[in-house]
């Protein structure tokens, strides 16, 4: 069949348009009311929004399975969401959103402004962390700064054992509460200018773990957390099509509500004295930082762009007092200062070069600088160890400082037939003081090949090694006691580091991709007698995406890891005579379908995940000692959720979360609060849970 050319000609297609406009004006007018934009770029005038209301069902008090998740406690809870916006004229709009009103981790969210002239945006939200399942104390005050024990009832006592533990222990929940305010806007000047501020807050109310001693005996109890960062941000940035500029002012602050925690010690006193404990708390700091970013645009292909920072971090908390024992048999010298009136400064600056001098190759070049300076005045400050012992030398903070220098040479080529290379060379120099080496030099060097090798077949390869050298290895002494002149610090020491990884995509037909990838990395430190001698690990990963129909898809994926390290150690502060082994296994599987059970009407979906792991501790000396018992973990979780529509603007929803963790932890299990003489201990135990959630709400749009 031959198409005749002018019926494409612009002379036919005008007339054409011309016959319809005519046609369309004598025909009735259509009615538009009804009609959407699906693909407008910006949401039409008006109010919409969804609600979700509901309720959801937890199976099983589970503290662990509550970590992060709101749902910690058995029983019924409030489902409770969603989100509304608004669009006026000339580009206002307002917005507000929430989610899981109805537990410890909800959200809330809003925004409002003038498009293309400033907004502003509200946020908050709630998260909680948990610590332990099972803790149990016999301290009472938990949760403020000074712990006691019940008076007249055995304590204290000459071991843990001879402690009326089974009267006094008491179950508490160790963990905190996070909440996060957010407030920020932006406004949009004249002559391509623009501003910003951000304040934040984040509040941590709860209790942690903490852990004090008196010579040859310690317990376990709980610290106060009573924390409060406050971030704020003010910058103004300029851009160009070829030039962009900003600069900005940072502060954080942080505040403790409790300096210090005060404890009684649960066992009989070494001396006289030794009745009570006082450990110094986080104290509080702040940081100020000036911030400035620039970009130029050289030639269509030539960019440079760097950042430099100027910052300083002050921390001034008034000292605590050397001690609480006043028995003790030689004086206390004073403080000799109220408090550490502690000065850091920070440098950062990073200069990146790029350009692209052919068709398929970029070339880029950096240099980075960073610098701590340490300007808190050293002071000599005497020694009472665990409240006991008075040493009769005093002892000076050390005022640690550190650069750190980087070179990047790089380069990439995009060749024909799909194929890309790319490489570089780095260089890493770091000099530190009151360290046992002064300088450490590491190059790196990498390189990176992607190449299309069928139509349907991606391949993907990549090396990197790396030679870690350093200045002389010394001795520090200003630490007080000095280490085996044979050990080496893993971040000091010589290392040299290979590494490997390799990736395939196939796409088998339109409907099925599959991939597969390992990595594998070893660090070698040859040099070193005593010390972490050699770190391995490897990674093996497949995964499968398959679109059983239109209305069916179907994902998975596995990945294996593992991870060895082996290191040496002296007993006798002479030569190696005992190693130590560490073996490593996580396997995680996990699959996903969705389905449209009834198009238009009715959605379902499901997601099962599996993960394993263990780890191998063994220590070996002369002796020949056994391994120690495996430490194992298993999780697994399984998700059924569906959606059905029973009108336009509304629908069910419907979910079911089941999760099964079962621990084994040789550090933990069985070790009960009096199971260790002469260390009082929480008890907690590994986790260990099956909780089932159910989930039923409705979902309103408007």
């Amino acid at each position: 069949m031959t198409t005749h050319p002018t019926l494409f000609s612009p002379l036919f297609l005008l007339a054409a348009l011309g016959l319809l406009a005519t046609a369309g004006a004598r025909a009735a007018a259509a009615d538009t009311s009804q009609w959407k934009c699906e693909k407008c770029p910006f949401p039409a005038k008006g109010t919409s929004g969804t609600v979700d209301t509901g309720i959801g069902h937890v199976s099983d008090n589970a503290t662990s399975f509550g970590n992060y998740t709101g749902l910690q406690s058995k029983g019924a809870h409030l489902v409770f969401g969603g989100s509304v916006t608004h669009r006026g004229d000339n580009g206002y709009y307002a917005g507000l959103s929430a989610a899981d009103l109805g537990i410890d981790t909800r959200s809330l969210s809003a925004q409002a402004g003038r498009e293309g002239l400033y907004s502003l945006q509200l946020g908050y939200a709630e998260i909680p962390r948990y610590f332990s399942e099972d803790a149990r104390t016999p301290f009472l005050g938990n949760g403020g700064n000074t712990l006691g024990l019940p008076r007249s009832v055995g304590f204290p006592a000459a071991t843990t054992a001879a402690m009326p533990l089974g009267s006094t222990l008491q179950p508490i929940r160790l963990g905190y509460e996070a909440r996060r305010f957010d407030l920020g806007g932006k406004w949009i000047g004249q002559e391509n200018w623009s501003y910003r501020v951000s304040l934040r807050r984040d509040v941590r109310d709860g209790i942690k773990s903490g852990t004090g001693s008196f010579f040859s005996t310690a317990s376990q109890f709980a610290t106060p957390v009573d924390h409060t960062t406050d971030q704020i941000e003010v910058s103004a940035s300029y851009v160009t099509p070829q030039f962009q500029a900003t600069l900005a002012y940072q502060l954080s602050q942080f505040r403790n509500g409790n300096a210090a925690l005060t404890w009684d010690n649960p066992f009989l006193p070494v001396q006289g004295g030794d009745t009570r404990g006082q450990l110094a708390l986080a104290p509080g700091n702040q940081f100020h930082q000036i911030v400035g970013s620039a970009g130029y645009q050289i030639t269509p292909t030539i960019r440079a762009s760097a950042d430099i920072a100027f910052g300083q971090g002050t921390q001034n908390a008034g000292f605590l007092a050397p001690t609480l024992n006043t028995s003790l048999r030689l004086p206390v010298a004073a403080m000799p200062t109220q408090s550490l009136d502690g000065k850091v400064d920070t440098f950062n600056f990073n200069a990146k070069l790029t350009a692209a001098p052919m068709d398929g190759l970029r070339l880029n070049a950096s240099y980075a600088r960073d610098v701590r300076d340490n300007r808190t005045a050293i002071q000599a400050y005497p020694q009472v160890a665990t409240d006991i012992f008075l040493r009769p030398a005093l002892r000076s903070n050390v005022a640690f400082d550190l650069i750190q220098d980087r070179f990047k040479l790089g380069a990439s080529y995009r060749g024909p037939a799909s194929w890309k290379l790319s490489g570089g060379i780095d260089w890493n120099y770091r000099q530190r003081s009151y360290q046992e080496v002064v300088t450490t030099r590491e190059t790196t060097a990498w390189g990176r090949a992607t190449v299309l090798a069928l139509e349907q077949l991606a391949l993907t390869f990549n090396a990197s090694y790396a030679d870690r050298d350093s200045s002389t290895y010394g001795t520090a002494y200003w630490f007080g006691y000095a280490n085996n002149p044979l050990m080496r610090k893993y971040n000091l020491a010589p290392r040299e580091r290979g590494t490997a990884g390799a990736r395939a995509d196939w796409t088998v037909s339109e409907t099925v991709s599959l991939g597969f990838g390992a990595d594998w990395t070893n660090d070698d430190y040859k040099a070193t007698e005593i010390g972490l001698n050699k770190a391995e690990s490897v990674s093996l990963l497949a995964d499968i995406s398959v679109a059983l129909s239109e209305r069916t898809k179907f994902h998975a994926f596995a990945q294996v890891e593992s991870i060895n390290s082996r290191q040496t150690g002296s007993q006798l502060f002479s030569v190696p005579d005992w190693t130590g082994k560490v073996d490593d296994r996580f396997q995680v599987f996990g699959l996903g379908v969705t389905h449209a059970a009834i198009p238009d009407k009715l959605d379902i979906g499901a997601d099962l995940s599996i993960s394993r792991s263990r780890s191998d501790t063994a220590v070996q000396t002369a002796l020949a000692e056994p391994p120690f018992p495996q430490a194992r973990t298993a999780l697994d979780s399984v998700k059924l959720h569906a959606t059905y529509k029973l009108k336009d603007n509304l629908w069910l929803t419907g979910s079911w979360w089941y999760e099964r963790y079962d621990g084994q932890e040789w550090r933990l299990d069985g070790v009960m609060p009096a199971t260790l003489p002469d260390l009082l201990l929480f008890g907690q135990q590994t986790p260990q849970y099956r909780v089932n959630v159910l989930r039923v709400a409705l979902r309103y749009r408007f």
